[in-house]
């Protein structure tokens, strides 16, 4: 069976193009940084839920701030190495100002040390930042990377680009 996710991917074209990226939470991600960003997103069942509702709700859950009330186009849906389809939708995030303390990171549990039989809560993801694209390229999941060049194609089609 597929798991679905849903995401929200937002860009800004000023002062350079940059995407709005989030570090994954917990001990298995704490000292790592390539490979261990995502796009704020999160697991939803197509048959109960439409992608972009799960998506801003993700957004909201992970995050503790609104997404921005903006125009969301599908980018398109990409594969995680482990099956997973992740439905990346993209927004103008030029008017998104959230940072640092604005943010209230949503938690999970999991037994942790592992075998000791005590679980302990962590953040879903512990920061979120802006970052060129070369650089998200570099920060993301490999699943994800592949929306990165996505957006750049679409936003190369835009009028002016």
């Amino acid at each position: 069976m597929v798991v679905w996710s849903a995401g929200l991917l937002l860009y800004r074209l000023t002062p350079a193009p940059q995407v709005f990226i989030a570090h994954m939470g917990g001990p298995f991600w704490a000292a790592k940084d390539a490979g261990a960003w995502s796009i704020p997103k999160g697991e939803f069942d197509p048959e109960s839920e439409g992608a972009l509702d799960a998506a801003r709700r993700e957004f909201r859950e992970e995050l503790g701030v609104e997404p921005p009330e903006v125009e969301w186009a599908e980018l398109g849906t990409f594969a995680s190495s482990s099956g997973k389809k992740v439905v990346v939708f993209v927004g103008d995030g030029a008017g998104f100002t959230a940072s640092g303390d604005d943010f209230t990171f949503g938690e999970f549990e999991m037994a942790w040390p592992p075998r000791s039989g005590r679980t302990a809560s962590f953040p879903e993801v512990d920061r979120a930042e802006w970052m060129t694209p070369d650089a998200a390229r570099e920060a993301l999941v490999k699943g994800q990377r592949p929306a990165i060049d996505a957006l750049e194609a679409a936003l190369a089609e835009l009028p002016g680009a």
